[in-house]
């Protein structure tokens, strides 16, 4: 590959096989790849965390570590386990097929390795590796735009985290699915991102809001769902975005809906968001008691608001589980743990939503 050429791609390839190594290494070199290689399995992990690898191409047996048990070490790490990984194998019984693909194999070449098929393999992961990151990338945007926009609000410190915590909680409490899990602690960070369009001095402004400025700030669950519909992995994400403004009776917004025609997910969001919103510090007023709070949510529950066996079942996990919230999510945003994501957005300051006043009684006036 000419020095000045970009490469195809970057190709790890494992095998204690000097001469299987360096014939694999030659191939992909000279059809355009950049290449790293690795004796053993420890150095492949290594290899796999320190580098951009778009593709490992993994030997089986291997002394020490096997292929098998490489492949499953780099599936497990939040890093890593996009990356798709081929195992190369002599072994021709199914079982042995079965135990690759359990271990998280995203394909097998079989020895001897014919060109032919290893350029084929390699090309077409590739691409899969490419859009993955594009995907990866896109949705990175929308969170890190998200927490650019909560972090103009000092007082609302952590918000996202508290609410992405909150949500999978109960979700979980309620045997919500994993698919359900994974949008809630998304809804969780993004829910909000549509005030991109509100100005700052509307977000920040500690009295109540005029006709003009409430238009605006209920424009943002719609121009939030805007955002996000283009990412197909946001399918789940989206109800949650447009409707955890909506109340039980039919006077939410943006459309009003009533009841169980508000999704569980964002029925779910709403109940966190204003118990978080209630119990934080405001530039309106100061943060209440647990107890207050959820005195406030029983009453507004009774006038038809909030979704009230939802604020029972929540009432119930932070006196039963106060460890439910207080760890570190279990459920990753892109494949990866939600720390990574924390630690990707530093220069941001994660915050709440500034203006609860706009949906709950109890936060303007209490």
């Amino acid at each position: 590959m000419s020095a000045n050429r970009t490469p195809l791609g970057t190709i790890l390839v494992a095998d204690d096989n000097e001469s299987a190594r360096d014939m694999l290494e030659m191939m992909l070199r000279t059809h355009g790849y950049r290449v790293f290689s690795a004796s053993d399995g420890p150095q492949a992990l290594v290899l796999l965390q320190e580098q951009t690898i778009d593709l490992a191409l993994i030997d089986v047996v291997m002394p020490g570590q096997s292929g098998f048990a490489v492949c499953r070490a780099a599936k497990d790490r939040p890093e890593t386990r996009l990356t798709p990984i081929v195992l190369i194998t002599g072994l021709g019984r199914v079982e042995d097929r079965i135990r690759g693909i359990e271990a998280g194999a995203d394909d097998f070449l079989n020895k001897p390795v014919r060109k032919e098929e290893l350029l084929a393999r390699v090309k077409s992961l590739v691409r899969i590796k490419r859009f993955t990151d594009e995907l990866e990338s896109a949705e990175t945007v929308v969170f890190t735009l998200a927490a650019s926009i909560e972090a103009k609000d000092p007082y609302t410190e952590g918000h996202c985290d508290r609410l992405s915590r909150y949500s999978v909680a109960l979700a979980e409490r309620l045997g919500l699915s994993v698919e359900e899990h994974i949008a809630l602690r998304r809804g969780g960070v993004v829910h909000d991102i549509g005030k991109v369009v509100v100005p700052e001095r509307v977000l920040l402004k500690p009295g109540p809001l005029d006709a003009h400025e409430r238009e605006l700030m209920e424009a943002h669950p719609v121009i939030g769902e805007r955002i996000c519909a283009p990412l197909k992995s946001f399918r789940q994400v989206l109800p949650i975005i447009r409707w955890h403004h909506e109340r039980q009776d039919g006077s939410g917004y943006p459309d009003h809906l009533k009841g169980d025609q508000i999704p569980l997910p964002a029925r779910i969001l709403q109940t966190v968001d204003i118990y978080d919103a209630l119990t934080t510090d405001r530039p309106y007023r100061k943060a209440l008691s647990s107890e207050r709070a959820f005195a406030i949510l029983h009453d507004e529950a009774r006038r038809g608001w909030w979704d009230g066996a939802l604020v029972n079942e929540f009432e119930k996990l932070l006196k039963e589980s106060p460890e439910a919230w207080a760890e570190e999510p279990a459920v990753p945003l892109l494949g990866f743990s939600y720390s990574s994501i924390r630690r990707s957005r530093d220069c941001l300051t994660p915050s709440k939503e500034p203006r609860e006043a706009v949906i709950t009684r109890s936060a303007k006036n209490v």
